[in-house]
């Protein structure tokens, strides 16, 4: 998922690929030896579900659900295939998050459904209420009927005023990293994998797509049907429905999008099919048919989501000259470091995210040229660096402990994102490109369609690299880099010869208030004026910001990644001039990446936390559960530690 993208798209700050030309539509996986099962190699506890994969596991999820934009609900069934994993179990215990269970059916010998016993428990904060249904005979199969809640936290409902054609409503989730269960109750668990069917009826006004077979002919009728034959995690399970047409970029790619954006889209993504190419290259055939967009509105939460088929994506990135299309290299990079071989609980982020991001930079390289993935590594890194410098160093560790994390929501993206990139770069650079390249697609086949943990991975690591490779890498940097906080002395360093400009302008101008002459400007593009601001002081005086602002136009800029920067800058620096402007982001924009420092930056001060408070209240109704729920904690903790208002004494 990109949460964060420049920097977790240029990668991660808080929200892609191998040989041969094959483009089959369901490609056979590559031969490999198969890996043993997760559970059989080790005991794997995931501390935010209350599935039981021990005893019992979900292989096949088949939905009918029917969608209501006036009631903000959906409604209907999900139905389990089984396997008892434990054949004295009584139980099948599922997931679930402000849901209405109607009733639980079993299946019975002869096909008949009878029902079952079920209790949901009571709600706690983080994982919702477990899901205890009664099965003493352990059918193959099990029945519920369920209703979600508008407030459901992996629902966001748009009406038609807060999308672009202003005419349809819109209807979209996001599953990761625990609020499928919100809007279907299920093991709600990265150890389970599962293959899933649905049929969906929504008013005939709106196209529903899924994270699944998406047919791009398919008429808008008010009924649908998908298919997803490759077994995938609960939080790749995607829905979304609303005013949606489809334009081609290759063979097997595209663009879904409202009417007024789909174009715009397709010209900033065209390079997808190139993207597949690359990453195909590296390591392997794309093993998921097609690899379409999803274009959704500004109050998507995070940068994108791969949702197998269908990466869903913020807007945010089409700016118009391609500079964020890392967004896409990184999703599609899921399609092998996550949703090929997924992290078997929160606590190994790192597997999916960090690998993610390291292939995502070798997309980049591949097709934008090594100065573009310098640049980003740099923007990433420096981002660390902030990020550690007040990090709990328990949440630094790529394997984080046991019950270091109580919300999976709240990971540092700088550590899984980030560092985990950095440590691959590490395997890459001592090892060499012709050793490690072999070694990383020989994994994405070994535990192809599998989730692993960190132990799995290094476990991978020592027999097939490591000990094959003598005396190039040991087993305590190896650890280090897993087990321990910070960034290892060892890891390697990477500059961009092109910030060397941006920082030889930004030290001149501070120095003698001369602008950097218009010839070097003129060619900079989004990274250039991202590092040329991250290097600035905490504060400037507000007359530099101005002479900044009258050059740049940084107040009022359509690009995210700069102003997710700029403002804070400002407001820190009492630039009053572009708190009008200021306040028009926060109210059209929703990802959590770009939004959450600007919030963080106004806070701080009495008049700041006003103004805040102000804006939040206008962008409320159109906000994301996810987003709503971040920066409603950042002002309540800054209004915890704000001074009382002094008390008028008594009147004698």
């Amino acid at each position: 998922m990109r949460q964060l993208l420049l920097s977790v798209s240029i990668a991660a700050a808080l929200g892609l690929v191998a040989t041969g030309c094959q483009r089959n539509q369901n490609p056979a996986p590559a031969a490999a030896t198969p890996a043993a099962p997760a559970a059989a190699a080790e005991k794997i506890v995931d501390e935010h579900s209350y599935a039981q994969p021990d005893k019992v596991r979900t292989t096949d999820l088949a939905l009918d659900l029917a969608i209501d934009f006036d009631r903000k609900t959906i409604a209907g069934t999900a139905t389990y295939a089984l396997d008892w994993v434990d054949k004295s179990a009584t139980q099948l215990v599922l997931d679930s998050r402000d849901l209405t269970i109607e009733k639980a059916e079993g299946q019975s010998a002869d096909g008949k459904w009878e029902p079952l016993k079920f209790a949901l428990a009571d709600k706690d904060k983080v994982l919702g209420s477990a899901l205890t249904i009664e099965t003493p005979n352990r059918p193959a199969k099990v029945r519920v009927s369920y209703v979600t809640s508008p407030e459901a936290s992996g629902l966001q409902w748009l009406a038609p005023s807060m999308t672009e054609g202003k005419q349809t409503p819109f209807m979209f989730s996001q599953s990761q990293q625990i609020h499928a269960r919100s809007w279907v109750p299920l093991q709600d668990t990265p150890q389970i994998r599962f293959t899933y069917s649905a049929n969906v009826k929504s008013p005939a006004n709106v196209m529903v797509l899924m994270s699944a077979d998406n047919d791009p002919k398919a008429a808008r009728d008010g009924e649908y049907s998908f298919k997803m034959p490759q077994k995938i995690p609960s939080y790749l399970l995607a829905i979304a429905a609303g005013d949606l047409v489809f334009k081609e970029i290759g063979a097997r790619s595209g663009v879904w999008a409202e009417p007024a954006m789909v174009d715009k889209a397709v010209a900033e993504f065209d390079d997808t099919e190139k993207m597949i190419d690359a990453a195909e290259g590296l390591y392997g055939p794309y093993r998921w048919g097609r690899y379409d967009l999803l274009v959704l509105p500004p109050s998507f939460p995070y940068g994108g989501m791969e949702n197998p088929r269908l990466t869903f994506a913020t807007p945010t990135v089409i700016v118009g000259d391609k500079s964020l299309v890392s967004l896409i290299a990184h999703e599609l990079a899921h399609s092998w470091s996550g949703n090929l071989v997924t992290f078997a609980t929160d606590k190994d982020s790192w597997l999916n995210e960090g690998t993610t991001t390291y292939v995502q930079s070798r997309i980049t390289e591949a097709l934008y040229g090594k100065d573009m993935a310098d640049m980003e590594e740099v923007i990433d890194r420096d981002e660390l660096k902030s990020e550690f410098a007040t990090l709990d160093p328990k949440l630094q560790r790529l394997s984080l402990k046991p019950g270091t994390l109580a919300d999976p929501d709240d990971q540092s993206s700088a550590t899984v994102y980030t560092k985990g990139a950095w440590f691959l770069q590490f395997l890459e650079k001592r090892f060499g490109r012709e050793v490690f390249d072999p070694w990383l697609k020989g994994y994405f086949d070994h535990f192809a369609f599998q989730s692993i943990t960190t132990s799995q991975f290094r476990d991978y690591l020592k027999a097939n690299l490591i000990d094959k490779h003598p005396n190039v890498v040991t087993m305590q940097e190896v650890d280090q880099w897993l087990y321990e906080p910070g960034i290892p002395a060892t890891a390697p360093k990477v500059e961009s010869a092109k910030f060397s400009t941006v920082n030889a302008a930004r030290i001149a101008w501070q120095g003698s208030a001369t602008l950097p002459d218009k010839v070097i400007t003129g060619a900079w593009g989004t990274q250039e004026w991202v590092h040329f601001l991250e290097g600035m002081p905490e504060t400037l005086k507000p007359e530099q910001l101005q002479q900044l602002d009258t050059a740049y136009h940084f107040t009022g800029t359509p690009n995210g990644e700069i102003a997710m920067r700029w403002y804070p800058l400002a407001e820190r620096s009492g630039y009053t001039a572009a708190r009008e402007e200021m306040g028009k982001f926060l109210e059209r924009v929703g990802r959590r990446k770009l939004i959450l420092p600007v919030y963080k930056a106004l806070v701080a001060t009495p008049d700041g936390l006003a103004f805040a408070e102000q804006a939040f209240a206008k962008a409320r109704p159109a906000t994301h559960p996810i987003t709503a729920g971040s920066v409603e904690a950042i002002i309540a903790e800054a209004k915890a530690k704000a001074p009382a208002a002094p008390v008028a004494p008594a009147a004698q």
